[in-house]
């Protein structure tokens, strides 16, 4: 009988799995109670990544104090979800939406309005004239300016255009250059890039004709022109280098227009604009006399 048990023990210690082995080893991958295993849960369905969630819309009481970034923000969102579900109640939640942005840009144009009236200065209106006799007599003050300002400097300034015989459009530009002589009184000057080959490098200029403004004894110049120009522009171009190489303004006022100086088109008119500008000392503005305000 002792012997019957001992044999029945060793059989049963050889059925058992090894060391480093389980159940599943051992039979063959068998799952189940029997096996002292509870068979793993399923895992979940992952969710779709192209799923557009449904946006929560506020009140209106409240998104009025959203910022317009938001709003344009939840827009969005409201737009890519009523096109994926495709239901009249998401695409009419999106046009309420775009209703209440456009309400709110109309609202800010009035108050824009009203706040214009009570700063002019802060409107174009009052340096730039729509009515048309009005804009014909600013255009001609602005043409006169120009025209003294440029006669005022003509000794100290010339002309170049550099030009090749071959060029067709410099037969174009040239003409327009000489009425420039005619009516400022400039000395206007063609240079020849075949004869002179040496030029081209000299002044960096690869196209003709290219129109340059010359400082008299000095190295100081400046394209005005790449190509025809028409007589307008030119002049208003050449008007521009003047003040800019006499420092009568900075870069930054190059689109001051002529009597513009200290008005709602003049960049610097209410203080500097760059970290470059004189006037701006270890980041703070710097008042005339070099005094902080």
């Amino acid at each position: 009988m002792k012997r019957a048990v001992i044999i029945a023990s060793v059989a049963l210690l050889s059925a058992a799995p090894a060391s480093g082995q389980t159940a599943a080893d051992t039979h063959g991958g068998a799952r189940g109670y029997w096996w002292y295993e509870a068979p793993k849960a399923a895992s979940p369905d992952k969710a779709d990544p192209e799923t557009v969630p449904k946006p929560a819309i506020p009140a209106m009481v409240e998104l009025a104090q959203w910022s317009p970034p938001r709003i344009a923000k939840l827009i969005e969102l409201q737009r890519d979800y009523a096109a994926t579900v495709l239901t009249i109640d998401a695409v009419a939640d999106f046009w309420r939406l775009e209703d209440f942005a456009r309400r709110k840009a109309r609202a800010f144009a009035g108050v824009t309005q009203l706040a214009l009236l009570a700063h002019p200065e802060l409107n174009a209106r009052a340096a730039n004239p729509l009515v048309g006799e009005a804009r014909d007599a600013m255009g001609a003050q602005k043409d006169e300016l120009r025209r003294q300002y440029l006669r005022a400097h003509g000794r100290e300034f010339a002309l170049v255009m550099f030009d090749r015989s071959s060029c067709g459009y410099c037969r174009v530009q040239w003409p327009i250059l000489q009425r420039f002589q005619d009516e400022i009184g400039w000395q206007v000057t063609r240079m020849d890039l075949e004869q002179r080959p040496g030029l081209g490098q000299r002044f960096g200029v690869e196209v003709t004709p290219t129109t340059m403004v010359i400082r008299r004894g000095s190295q100081q110049r400046m394209l005005i022109a790449a190509g025809v120009e028409t007589y307008p522009n030119l002049l208003q171009m050449a008007y521009q280098a003047i003040k800019l190489l006499t420092g009568d303004i900075r870069p930054e006022q190059w689109l001051t227009g002529a009597g513009e100086e200290n008005g709602f088109f003049d960049a610097l008119a209410n203080g500097p604009v760059s970290p470059g500008d004189p006037r701006v000392v270890g980041g703070d503005l710097v008042a005339a006399g070099g005094r902080r305000p």
